[in-house]
């Protein structure tokens, strides 16, 4: 990624914190210089750049959350294009070559992605120097927690990532990234379990987001996705299945997808109650996540409907749902060395027989335990079954199409080609993927 772009956006945002009332005191010297080194040494302007992580990552059409949710609905017929004016979206729904690296969505996702990166860097890398070590292990914690998710995103799209920010930044195989993301994580457990994060610090970021748990799962999550199975299974362990990790909105910053989808219906909705799932693998007609996340509109097409976590402006997002984690641990038994079947279909049937009420979040398919003997085949089949339902519109189902290798049919691409604009400005950019 060039570096005057991002760095462009940082000073963008480091005006804003640099916006905010201050006093009457004049000042005459330089603003420009005096709000950086205003902001990269003092905790609550640390604070005010972390914030804009967030605000990068969830606010608007052009967020990185949108486009995660949109391009992987997309892309794996979660979603469909209601009004065909919706160029980019599309040419991600048609897919194949259709899609190019003139598409806006990617270009932006891409582009945020690696703005995130960017500023956590500052943080992380300044937090470090503050007195207060409690405070800034809660900068590190919270900033790691954005680039984690910023890597991980790109590494769903792309079959490489960029090692890291700059002028012609060179680039990671994908699985690299994962583990990379998740040597981000570690770094930030160790920071909180060496200085615990002080309540001045939470106090002065939004609400919502379970710092702790947010790390062991995501650590979870992306081990997972890089073949770690040990290691994601020991994180997985450790999260509070217990407690919520949620993007919070209000009704200045929206609900992203319920903002420009949901209230419009005139850019995507969803398919059907099969929720994109081939024939043998779709949901029973009796499972309650279909109309946790979707509804029916008898009279005005589409006849489905988004529900879910995108039916308000002011409804939050999960960061992950418990249900994910332990999906994650029926996954890790089955994929063992010697597989584990009978602890996978264990915590398997915990999401097939969950309770809505019992569910933090109100995820649940309350139907019968999946009963027998089953090989190891038919235990990966039913663990990406029930999270495609589970996770519906997470933005992780592309990644679970590769990694429980479902047919290219399936889904309208495979890996995404690179936006022109970082092509043009890098040469080290990787060729694109046929397909």
């Amino acid at each position: 990624m060039k570096h005057l772009i991002i760095k462009t956006f940082t000073i963008v945002g480091l005006l804003s914190v640099a916006m905010m009332p201050i006093g009457c005191k004049k000042d005459f010297k330089d603003p420009n210089r005096a709000t950086q080194e205003q902001v990269f040494s003092s905790p609550t302007g640390l604070a005010g750049v972390a914030v804009g992580l967030q605000r990068v990552y969830t606010l608007g059409r052009g967020s990185t959350l949108y486009n995660l949710i949109s391009i992987n609905g997309l892309t794996t017929n979660e979603l469909f294009v209601v009004n065909t004016g919706n160029t980019d979206e599309v040419q991600l729904a048609a897919g194949g070559t259709t899609v190019d690296g003139n598409n806006v969505m990617l270009t932006t996702y891409w582009t945020t992605c690696n703005k995130v990166v960017y500023d956590a860097d500052l943080v992380i890398n300044n937090a470090k120097n503050l007195g207060d070590k409690n405070y800034g292990s809660g900068l590190i914690a919270y900033a790691s927690i954005f680039k984690a998710l910023s890597i991980g995103d790109m590494a769903q799209f792309w079959e490489k990532v960029p090692a890291g920010t700059g002028t012609n930044v060179t680039f990671i195989d994908r699985v690299d990234g994962f583990k990379k993301a998740v040597t981000v994580l570690d770094d930030a457990i160790t920071a909180i379990n060496t200085n615990p994060v002080s309540a001045s610090f939470l106090a002065n970021v939004p609400s919502g987001i379970d710092i702790t748990n947010t790390l062991y799962a995501l650590k979870a999550r992306y081990s997972l996705y890089a073949g770690l199975y040990p290691q994601a299974l020991a994180a997985a362990n450790q999260v509070d299945l217990s407690k919520k990790s949620t993007f919070n909105f209000d009704a200045t910053n929206p609900n992203p997808v319920f903002s420009v989808a949901t209230s419009t219906n005139n850019v995507v909705q969803v398919k059907d109650s099969t929720l994109g799932l081939v024939p043998g693998l779709q949901p029973d007609f009796a499972d309650k996540r279909i109309s946790f996340y979707t509804s029916i509109n008898p009279t005005i097409a589409p006849r489905f409907r988004i529900k879910g976590f995108f039916d308000g402006t002011m409804t939050s997002i999960p960061v992950y749902l418990p249900g994910e984690i332990t999906l994650i641990k029926s996954e890790c038994y089955a994929r063992a060395s010697t597989p584990d079947l009978l602890n996978a279909m264990i915590e398997l049937n915990k999401v097939i027989t969950k309770v809505p009420a019992t569910d933090p979040f109100g995820v649940g398919a309350q139907l019968p335990p999946a009963i027998g003997v089953y090989t190891q085949g038919q235990v990966l089949d039913s663990i990406y079954k029930h999270r495609s339902i589970e996770l519906f519109m997470s933005g992780l189902k592309l990644e679970d199409m590769r990694r429980f290798n479902r047919p290219n049919s399936e889904r309208r691409r495979n890996l995404m080609p690179y936006p022109l604009r970082e092509r043009d400005n890098n040469p080290n950019t990787p060729p694109d993927p046929p397909f």
